[in-house]
């Protein structure tokens, strides 16, 4: 009877051990990238840009704005917040930004995000982007409705088949950075067969991966050569580029 108590006991220490390892697993896996100080700060209503959240998107609207307005879905395990810094940049330049809110901070748990913010703003015409895993949900979103949007852009990401465009009418625009050592180059480079023939692509010398956001070092990613705010400031360019051709 003590030899059966003892591997009862013996047996409930070792399963104790294995959920109490998983649950380790599971936290540090899905713990997320959190915005550094610069993006708190990118938080504030000020310089003519008013920031507000809810609980499935931040809204940076400028003063006077122009379209199309901007949804965007931020890359896996990174906070929302971590793109304010760019989302404040694009919106000086004219343009209310949206960054949707997902559950467990991962696109793929809610590719269809950008529904509720398009059916709460009907008098908006809107572009739909994204970071990493953000813009391969964002590609999934428009491939199913491309009647929503007028163009879809990638920042250091891709479409895969499920959200293959080449065969809509979307303005596309590719941004990736030199020193992006996250990326997955065989599934890019396999992105592209699913990109239609107009698609802009633009490189940012020096860039990497994380920089566009503003969470600090990501883990296996390459060294930026250029700050962030240069980094960001180049992407803000190239999209501004590519929505003037919208117009």
């Amino acid at each position: 009877m003590k030899n059966k108590a003892r591997t009862k006991r013996n047996i409930g220490i070792i399963l104790l051990a294995i959920l109490l390892a998983g649950g380790l697993w599971v936290w540090r896996y899905l713990t997320p990238y959190a915005p550094a100080d610069n993006a708190e700060f990118a938080m504030v209503s000020e310089g003519g840009i008013i920031v507000e959240k809810n609980d499935n998107w931040i809204t940076f609207e400028p003063a006077v704005a122009i379209g199309p307005a901007i949804i965007f879905y931020p890359g896996g395990l990174v906070e929302a917040e971590a793109y304010s810094t760019l989302a404040r940049r694009i919106a000086e330049t004219g343009h209310t930004v949206y960054i949707a809110q997902m559950p467990l901070n991962l696109a793929v748990t809610k590719m269809d995000a950008a529904e509720e913010i398009i059916r709460v703003h009907p008098d908006l015409s809107f572009v739909l982007g994204g970071h990493s895993l953000g813009g391969v949900m964002a590609s999934r979103y428009a491939a199913e409705h491309p009647d929503q949007v007028e163009g879809i852009f990638f920042l250091a990401s891709y479409p895969d088949e499920k959200g293959s465009l080449k065969g809509t009418t979307l303005a596309v625009l590719s941004v990736v950075g030199t020193e992006d050592q996250l990326i997955d180059k065989e599934s890019y480079r396999e992105g592209r067969s699913f990109l239609p023939d107009n698609t802009v692509y633009y490189s940012v010398d020096g860039g990497n991966h994380a920089q566009f956001g503003s969470y600090g070092p990501q883990k296996g990613d390459g060294e930026a050569t250029i700050s962030e705010e240069e980094q960001q400031n180049r992407v803000v360019r190239a999209l501004q580029d590519w929505l003037g051709n919208l117009r």
